[in-house]
Order: structure tokens, then C-alpha cells, then sequence
């Protein structure tokens, strides 16, 4: 059994209209107009002699597996039972998304260049669902002679004279502000996703505070920075060494309040210290409750 949503007035093709919230919520998208004006910025500093200790026990039944692909399946978990997080602004209304992708860039095998991609997980996504679905996507990808949609449709772009340019840009916009963009643009666009990874580290820099875009719907861009390393004191008043990878997170404050996104970083944090906890699928999923109930039907697999 699967719990699905009827499309009704007002709703788009990659989201629902979020209509049951605090009257606040409703009028903030009017005051604070811009994402780039709704942004909040936060780190994390996470332990990793856990992750890697983990990476290695499961060497044999995932040798593909990178603390990547834990963040990746972090992330993945955090929005399943966070489904706020999945909420993106659009034309001052708020929605909630009915999928869960992530948008990430990679590099081709033997040159600098990259290209974006963005695979999309179930809610019950597991380690193991996530590090097969990136396989797959990486090998489709990572050759310098692969050419996919994204970039089929920035070459055709790179062609066009920039006074129609700016015409073209203006009505997909036009379009994505009242849910009528050509869907193939919407599956391929990084800009269109639940959350926005990039991995900074990969360049030798620590995170950085990443932007959002004004164009799309994504709500939460994470910076992944390089491994580091801190002195503590232990509970004995002994100084340690631990080592620890940094995050960084810039979020849209409209979709959900301060209380909120707290309880999603802890559930983050408890995932990345303890990354068995991804080994299985989450025992709740739970909706949205900004859907209206009425829309709630279920769909038989």
C-alpha cells in the first residue's frame, strides 16, 4: 500500500498546494518575496571516525560506498520524516514536493569538466537503494563522451542568440510561476529539486555557504567541506584529537519554522553518528499535514 495525493485546483505536477498552516506562513511569501532574502545560514560539525569505521565493515557488501554516499542517504532519511523540508515557495505560495531528489555535480572520468545530475529516492530509501542508485547514475554520467539531457539542453541554450536568450529564460520562468513549464525541463533542471548538494571538499576548501537559486524550487543547499581536525576535552578534562567533516546549510526560513529545521538537524546528526541506522528503511514515513486531509487517498501497488 502507498499513500498518494489527488491533484486538485491550485496544486502543480511536482507539488501541493500547502494550504493548512499558520496564517503567518501564508503571508510571510508576500514580505519576503526572494529566497535570497529568506535565507538561513548553519553548520555542522560531524565526528567521522563512526562513518569511516562503518565504510569499512560494509566494504564487502557495498565496496562502491564513500561518505558521500552516507551524507547523500543522511539527507534522503532527513526529508522522509521531515517532510517540511521538502516544501519549496513559488509565486509567494507555499507547496509541498511529491518526490525526493537531489541535485549534485560530478566530474567526468579523465577531465575537469562536469555535469549535473539528480536522482530521485523513495522515502524508504535505504544505504543500499542510495549507493546502487548513484552507481548506476555515475556510470551513465562519469564518461567524457556522455552527453545526457542537462547538458543536450545547455548546448541547444549556448546557440541561441542572447536578446532571445533572454526572452526564452523570461517565459520558462513565466511558466514555472504557474506550474505550466515544460515537465522534461522540470525533471532535468538541477534548480527543481528537494536539496542541493555540492562537494567542496573534493577541491580542498572547507564548506562554504552555497546560495539558492531564485530560479526553481529548491529550498536547502548542503556544502560538504574537507575532513578537519578539532582538540576537545573529554569528560575526564583530557584533551583529544577528533577529526570531523564539515557542513554547511543554507535553507529557505518560509517553508518552516526555527523549531523545526532544529529537530531535522538532529535527526541528521544522529543518522551521521550512527550510520546503521540507514541500513533500513525508516519505520514512518508521515505526510505532509499542510495537505489538506480531503486530498489523502490510497493508491494499491
Amino acid at each position: 500500500m502507498q499513500n498518494t495525493f489527488k491533484k486538485g485546483i491550485g496544486d502543480r505536477y511536482d507539488g501541493w498546494r500547502v494550504r493548512n498552516v499558520d496564517a503567518v506562513f501564508n503571508v510571510i511569501p508576500f514580505i519576503m518575496r526572494t529566497r535570497l532574502d529568506s535565507q538561513n545560514l548553519f553548520e555542522e560539525n560531524i565526528p567521522i571516525e563512526n562513518i569511516e569505521k562503518f565504510i569499512r565493515k560494509h566494504r564487502e557488501d557495498m565496496p562502491n560506498l564513500t561518505f558521500m554516499h552516507v551524507i547523500i542517504a543522511s539527507l534522503v532519511r532527513m526529508i522522509a520524516v521531515k517532510p517540511y523540508l521538502n516544501r519549496f515557495i513559488i509565486w509567494n505560495r507555499i507547496y509541498a514536493r511529491n518526490s525526493i531528489t537531489i541535485s549534485l555535480m560530478i566530474k567526468r572520468k579523465h577531465s575537469n569538466v562536469e555535469t549535473n545530475v539528480k536522482p530521485e529516492f523513495a522515502p524508504t530509501a535505504t544505504l543500499k537503494d542510495v549507493v546502487d542508485t548513484m552507481s548506476e547514475l555515475v556510470n551513465e554520467n562519469i564518461d567524457d563522451q556522455a552527453n545526457n539531457n542537462m547538458d543536450k539542453i545547455a548546448g541547444l541554450f549556448g546557440y541561441i542568440p542572447a536578446f532571445l536568450l533572454r526572452f526564452v529564460i523570461w517565459l520558462v520562468r513565466w511558466m514555472d510561476n504557474f506550474g505550466i513549464m515544460p515537465r522534461f525541463i522540470e525533471k532535468i533542471s538541477p534548480f527543481h529539486s528537494s536539496a542541493f548538494l555540492t562537494n567542496v571538499g573534493s577541491v580542498g576548501i572547507g564548506p562554504i555557504y552555497h546560495h539558492l537559486y531564485e530560479f526553481g524550487t529548491c529550498s536547502f543547499f548542503t556544502a560538504m567541506g574537507t575532513k578537519h581536525k578539532f582538540h576537545t576535552v573529554n569528560s575526564n578534562g583530557e584533551r583529544e584529537e577528533k577529526r570531523f567533516i564539515g557542513l554547511k546549510f543554507v535553507t529557505d526560513e518560509r517553508i518552516c519554522d526555527g523549531e523545526y529545521y532544529a529537530s531535522a538537524m538532529k535527526v541528521l546528526r544522529r543518522l551521521l553518528n550512527d550510520p546503521e541506522l540507514l541500513m533500513v528503511p525508516p519505520e514512518n514515513v508521515p505526510i505532509d499535514d499542510g495537505v489538506p486531509a480531503r486530498k489523502l487517498r490510497v493508491k494499491k501497488n
